[in-house]
């Protein structure tokens, strides 16, 4: 090392006053733009990243905020089914319950059948698959009202309506019904 700076020197002291000064503005001019490429434009790259990075994270926030509102929500809906289930008082069989409704709609139900629900670790769910025959539209919708809003917690699912070839104002109707109590 010190041999090449001892050549460096040599020739550094060979050159006119002319060319030193041109070769040490070239080599001022070298270290500048060393310094510019190597440390002043990355923090420039830094910083103007810093700002897309801040919208990105604003973005992010906002969505954070959305989700945990849409899960309190959620979260706040399914504590009162929750507390229906808990407050279900109403210890009648469920095909009972069903068939003291369709008297009260003027419907005749014809047939109830319990059907096989999966298993669930906090509540047990019965379902019972329901048909009516020969209903008009309003008893039927009166019908199902009624299940809805009984002091049970009763919800109606998979509802299959068909029209009728022998009387047009005539419907047949089947619908599964389910409640849930804690286990």
């Amino acid at each position: 090392m010190s041999e090449l700076w001892s050549r460096l020197l040599a020739v550094w002291d060979n050159l006119s006053p002319r060319e030193r000064v041109l070769i040490g503005a070239a080599g001022g001019m070298l270290v500048v733009t060393i310094l510019f490429v190597g440390l002043v434009q990355p923090i420039l790259t830094f910083a103007g990243g810093a700002g897309t990075r801040v919208e990105s994270a604003e973005q992010q926030l906002g969505s954070m905020i959305r989700l945990r509102r849409d899960y309190d929500e959620v979260n706040g809906r399914l504590s009162k089914v929750e507390e229906r289930i808990r407050g279900n008082r109403d210890d009648r069989n469920l095909l009972t319950l069903l068939e003291t409704l369709a008297k009260e709609s003027s419907v005749k139900v014809d047939s109830m059948e319990e059907r096989k629900s999966p298993d669930d670790e906090k509540y047990k769910e019965t379902r019972v698959e329901v048909e009516l025959k020969k209903v008009t539209l309003t008893d039927t919708v009166s019908y199902l009202h009624k299940i809805e809003a009984s002091d049970r917690l009763l919800t109606v699912k998979s509802l299959r309506v068909k029209g009728r070839s022998d009387k047009s104002d005539m419907l047949d109707v089947s619908f599964n019904v389910s409640t849930f109590e804690p286990l």
